[in-house]
């Protein structure tokens, strides 16, 4: 029965959201629920903590953002609008890009209803974020390192009315990077409060956060266990390491109209390969983690506007960063975490639609390809190219190269 129930279930409205924010998910162009928001949200409103267990690109920002926002709205009905709650909501991130997205998502679907948010991450002048908290936002979005300066060194700022936690990329956040500081904000935000826990993997550090912050929560899984989704055109190709670079110009010229990310494993591979392309004419545009977050963020408007359609980045920019049209992703070096595969080719076919993976394969990583192949539990096709036709690109790679070479 509670199966035919879901199945009924087809629009935000079914799942209990009031009016506004059925009316905000429209103007988003958020038709029906993702089956992460259909098992997710009538929970939350319920007044269940959660862990949700779903790949990216799921939908799982909505899942938590709209009963966070559904709640707001409830207690500011109640209280009257002078002592709206501030400081009601706090969604941690383990990236910068991440949060600001996150916050992107809250003021959209609160643009109706003069949502406040404040994003507080490093790299980013702090006065500006003390500003930004003295306005007294509903919703604060950050990563754990700055939000823990704010606790420390932000005047008349405390998170001792918070009603609502969100980790989001919860395996992420538990990192040693991270746990200090996460041990910090834990201490001083009340224990009587809502949590969510977001995850694409349930790991052994997942389980123990688990029992340090939830109460009877509600698991939620929108997919089994480590998974790509089924639009997703999977590929990879055996190469020797030589002609790598060869391998990748001519399937991006191949594919010269599609939108594409390509990812390395160093922050100097990303802006050497992408001197590279642009040197062949390829609008290509590096993002990694050694660059401030004005270019980071400035690479990754570029790439959204379609002044750039090749993204060369390492691994922080495989997860959380909401780029809807990416047509294509290439492994040009193969991740050493298996798991971090599918983190990358989560990027493509977002949200049911089709999209495409291909992973060169040198010599050295075959071991790393043989363990993606046993983790999504598939042998994938090759990628097919005749090697004389990849050759012609031979000469003029190597001179890019050779240039791009003088400039780094």
């Amino acid at each position: 029965m509670a199966e035919e129930e879901k199945e009924e279930i087809k629009s935000f409205k079914d799942l209990g959201l009031c009016d506004e924010l059925v009316e905000a998910c429209d103007s988003l162009g958020w038709n029906t629920p993702t089956k992460i928001q259909v098992e997710a949200i009538p929970h939350a409103l319920g007044g269940k903590d959660l862990i949700g267990l779903a790949q990216t690109g799921s939908g799982k920002t909505g899942a938590f953002a709209l009963p966070i926002l559904h709640a707001l709205l409830e207690s500011h009905s109640k209280q009257g609008y002078k002592s709206a709650p501030v400081f009601f909501a706090l969604v941690l991130s383990p990236t910068r890009e991440l949060a600001i997205q996150i916050a992107e998502q809250f003021e959209a679907l609160g643009s109706g209803i003069n949502l406040k948010c404040a994003v507080l991450v490093g790299g980013v002048d702090i006065m500006q974020q003390q500003i930004a908290l003295g306005k007294r936002p509903h919703i604060i979005v950050g990563t754990p390192g700055r939000l823990v300066d704010h606790l420390t060194n932000t005047k008349g700022f405390s998170l001792r009315m918070l009603k609502y936690l969100v980790l989001d990329e919860a395996d992420r956040l538990l990192n040693e990077d991270f746990e200090k500081a996460l041990d910090d904000i834990l201490n001083v935000i009340p224990r009587d409060r809502h949590t969510y826990l977001f995850s694409a993997t349930m790991t052994k550090k997942v389980k123990k956060l688990q029992r340090a912050c939830l109460r009877n929560p509600v698991k939620i899984e929108a997919a089994s266990k480590y998974s790509t989704v089924d639009t997703l055109k999977q590929q990879y190709r055996f190469i020797p390491a030589k002609y790598k670079d060869c391998y990748l110009v001519c399937i991006l010229t191949e594919m010269s109209g599609c939108t594409s990310m390509v990812f390395t494993r160093t922050c100097d591979a990303t802006r050497l390969l992408a001197f590279i392309l642009r040197n062949l004419n390829i609008r290509a545009i590096p993002i990694s983690g050694q660059m401030t977050q004005a270019k980071r963020l400035g690479a990754l408007n570029k790439f959204k506007s379609g002044e750039c359609n090749v993204l060369v980045c390492t691994d922080v920019a495989s997860r959380g960063l909401d780029i809807p049209s990416v047509d294509m992703v290439i492994n040009y070096d193969i991740p050493t975490n298996s798991k971090d595969y599918i983190h990358r080719v989560g990027r493509t076919a977002r949200a049911g639609r089709s999209g495409v993976a291909i992973s060169l394969v040198n010599q050295y990583e075959l071991e790393w390809y043989l363990q993606i192949e046993k983790l999504i539990g598939k042998k994938l096709p090759e990628y097919p190219a005749q090697e004389e036709e990849v050759l012609q690109y031979l000469e003029s790679v190597t001179e890019a190269k050779r240039l791009s070479q003088m400039k780094t």
